[in-house]
């Protein structure tokens, strides 16, 4: 020490220096020997798993989608088919922050808020680096806005698909169905390779029904690309092939005359071609734009749809089950003749009402003073209920469940359309299951008597009436009904064509006795006391059919039914059947129009619509 100023302490700096020096040391040797570790984890241990990764950002393998098959009516005009579109799509992988891109372009005004859910379903259904699209069909001035600001927008882009247009939307949805995007439920069920770089699926109708035929076989495309995701060169291309095109049996002709027929009414009309069970006409009403599916329904157009009362998305052709009221007398006509050995020329007095034998309840004809006396055939013309109540007790449940179930009435006919449901024919079995009555309360007599006018618990589809029909006009021949015809291989030309399925004949009953229903059906439309004889004036052509009303509700012993004073929806429905050329049939209908009241004044003249312009077109 100087004075009072201490000397450095040399060696203590320098122990200071070496230790700080040491630590340091070995710190950079731990960190070298864990980068060491780490090199060797990534280059030995993980080499195959980033050399994939490497590959796979330098080769990328694009699935091509094929093009779905086309859908044709049998006269060659097209139902359904395939036009280019501008498509939204996000790649999830390529997507910095997805929630804050499905916001901005919400701000844009490329998405709507309540298409969300089902966008981020979409997004979960597929794997991250597939293109998922997030707007099917946009306009020109949403492309632009959006290319505007393409930049902004990592991993999403616009691209020219081809989206399934129908020409004639509602007019045909209820037959050909549509395509809609592929759901959870979709991607649960089918094969993920098999529908690469495929948005959408058959839903509905012929286009789900036959999917496997429309939807062709997938391609793929192994690429080179940039860091950027973009194509530098194809190494490998594998062409999808495209799926089978579609020839329908049904008629658009006259599919539109019954849409025509049937506007501002809610109803269905199924045609059948009696000689080979080719569907001609299957049509709902009211009907729904299969467009707006196919090109990406807003949630708040389709919670329009489901809330709508009068049911547009509800196949009543299909799935609508009713009473089919007087349009069962001719097959029971034909059961008394077959079963019992009844005389179509007996006569029975018709009093305007009917009672079982020590009961004072009486069940009304539809002409309170009645028809007098009365045979078979007039007993069909004129629709005379009292004809049908003693008949239906002379028959019992037991034979006529067995003859209108063999006619097709409460039992699935088998179509080649999904969604169809089976009506009822109620027996004394089915009653006892339904009810869990005991085996002495199954069945009452009165209700045998209501359902020989199609009453009771009695249900069936338009589809059934139609089916049911042919099988009259055909005297007992019967064919599944269906409407895929043929089929074709776009690529190769191809062409498969189905044979009709015939089912096993019906034998009830000699030619007379089949000649006597149609005798009796032909009175209704040219008869003088015929219930729809106005429908067939001045027709150029002779035509079948049988009328017939279904209660909504019951009425009282005491109470006069009046459509005026009653709620529109609570008015009979009006039903008719109907086959032709009379002599040679051709062609059986079913028709139901809903609370329309009675089946001669508001459903014999959609069918006369109909076949007016079914005889149009063959005489042309």
């Amino acid at each position: 020490m100087i004075g009072n100023i201490p000397l450095k302490d040399h060696w203590a700096e320098k122990r200071l220096f070496l230790s700080r020096a040491i630590a340091a040391t070995v710190v950079i040797l731990a960190l070298a020997v864990l980068v060491a570790l780490r090199l060797t984890h990534l280059q030995v241990v993980e080499h195959q798993h980033f050399a994939d990764l490497s590959q796979g950002n330098r080769i990328r393998l694009e699935p091509i989608p094929p093009i779905r098959g086309l859908i044709f009516d049998r006269n060659g005009n097209i139902l359904a088919q395939n036009l280019p579109a501008y498509q939204l799509e996000l790649t999830r992988e390529e997507v910095p922050d997805l929630e804050q891109t499905l916001e901005r372009l919400l701000g844009l005004g490329l998405l709507e808020a309540e298409d969300l859910d089902s966008i981020n379903a979409r997004l979960r259904s597929k794997r991250k680096f597939e293109a998922v699209p997030l707007r099917y069909q946009l306009s020109d001035e949403e492309v632009a806005r959006f290319a505007v600001q393409r930049q902004d927008f990592p991993g999403v882009d616009v691209r020219a698909r081809l989206i399934r247009s129908y020409p004639y939307g509602a007019d045909a949805v209820n037959a050909v169905g549509y395509v809609g995007a592929i759901s959870e439920q979709d991607a649960n069920r089918i094969d993920a390779s098999a529908y690469a770089g495929t948005s959408h699926i058959g839903k509905l109708g012929i286009e789900k029904q036959y999917e496997d035929l429309l939807h062709g076989r997938v391609g793929y495309r192994q690429s080179v690309v940039n860091a950027e995701g973009r194509t530098l060169q194809t190494l490998v291309e594998e062409l999808p092939s495209p799926g089978r095109n579609l020839t329908l049996s049904l008629d658009i002709d006259l599919q539109l005359a019954a849409n025509a027929a049937l506007e501002g009414w809610r109803g269905a009309v199924v045609g059948i071609d009696v000689r080979d069970g080719g569907v001609r006409i299957l049509t709902s009403t009211p009907s729904f734009d299969p467009n707006q599916f196919a090109a990406g329904i807003s949630q708040k157009d389709y919670n329009n749809l489901q809330n709508d009362p009068d049911k547009p998305l509800f196949n009543r052709a299909l799935r609508g089950q009713y009473p089919p009221g007087s349009t069962i007398k001719p097959i029971l006509g034909l059961a008394g003749m077959a079963m019992l050995g009844k005389d179509p020329k007996e006569q029975h007095f018709c009093p305007g009402y009917f009672m079982l034998p020590g009961q004072t309840h009486r069940y009304r004809d539809w002409k309170k003073v009645g028809h007098g006396r009365i045979d078979l055939v007039e007993s069909v013309a004129q629709s005379c209920d009292i004809y049908y109540y003693q008949l239906a007790v002379d028959l019992g449940i037991d034979r006529m469940h067995e003859i209108m179930t063999a006619f097709g009435i409460g039992r699935l006919t088998g179509i080649d359309v999904p969604g169809e449901k089976p009506g009822l024919m109620p027996s004394r079995d089915w009653k006892k299951r339904a009810f869990r009555r005991r085996a002495d309360q199954v069945w009452f007599p009165g209700e045998t008597v209501i359902t020989g006018i199609g009453q009771g618990y009695m249900l069936a589809t338009p589809l059934q009436l139609a089916y049911s029909t042919a099988i009259v006009a055909a005297k007992g021949a019967r064919f599944r009904p269906h409407l895929l015809a043929a089929y074709n291989d776009p690529v190769t030309g191809e062409e498969t064509v189905l044979d009709p399925d015939p089912l096993s004949h019906l034998e009830y009953g000699d030619d007379y006795s089949w000649q006597k229903v149609h005798e009796s059906m032909i009175a209704v439309m040219h008869g003088p006391t015929g219930t729809a004889r106005r429908s067939a004036d001045d027709a150029t052509y002779r035509f079948a059919g049988k009328t017939g009303t279904a209660q909504v509700f019951s009425i009282g012993q005491e109470e006069e039914y009046d459509a005026e004073e009653v709620e529109e929806r609570l008015r009979h429905h009006a039903l008719f059947v109907a086959f032709a050329p009379a002599e040679n049939p051709e062609l059986a209908l079913g028709i139901i129009v809903e609370n329309g009241g009675g089946g001669s004044s508001t459903a014999a003249p959609v069918a006369r619509l109909i076949f007016d312009q079914y005889f149009a077109n063959r005489n042309d």
